[in-house]
């Protein structure tokens, strides 16, 4: 082949390569689409929290975990964000465009979903952890996660049921008590 047909066909080769790295999901402009960026957990890092391959952290946005060393229930809160997105798990990184993208450490602001399963919404569910309305913006998914946390604390579940001094302020975020 000639050096003059190689270079299209270096041309169309990149533009492929291009094309391919990606995830699918971006909009024309370049920013994310609503269905949200792929992305494999490479840590879970307490229960609110995790970073992927790429090396980003991600902060589950409007929720808040108990802290991991100081609050009651804190591990147990990171066993189960392991248990719903362990090392490995492929998710969708989904931006609420009302909210801010990242917080003030820099992390990305995301629901986090496996499959269909939006992780944040269910550790509410489960008790690990309560809705967290920063500013008082509430989310797309607000009224889900004031559901999810009126339900596990009539069920009494996670550290509803486990930490006495438990109480729910969506300003402040989890309020459990000390370890």
């Amino acid at each position: 082949m000639g050096a003059q047909r190689l270079i299209p066909l270096a041309a169309i080769l990149a533009a492929l390569a291009t094309g391919c790295q990606g995830d699918g999901d971006s909009a024309p402009d370049g920013s994310s689409a609503t269905t949200g960026d792929r992305a494999v957990v490479e840590w879970v890092v307490d229960g609110d929290t995790l970073r992927v391959r790429d090396g980003v952290t991600v902060r589950l946005v409007q929720i808040d975990a108990p802290e991991l060393h100081t609050d009651c229930y804190g591990r147990p809160a990171l066993r189960e964000l392991i248990d719903l997105a362990p090392k490995g798990t492929r998710v969708t990184l989904v931006r609420d465009p009302e909210l801010d993208d990242r917080d003030v450490h820099g992390r990305l602001l995301r629901y986090v979903l496996v499959g269909e399963r939006n992780v944040n919404v269910e550790l509410v569910e489960r008790g690990a952890a309560s809705p967290y309305y920063f500013r008082n913006e509430r989310g797309e998914h607000a009224d889900e996660l004031d559901d999810a946390v009126d339900e596990a604390r009539d069920a009494r579940r996670g550290y509803w049921g486990a930490c006495p001094g438990a109480e729910l302020n969506t300003g402040l975020g989890s309020v459990t008590g000390r370890a």
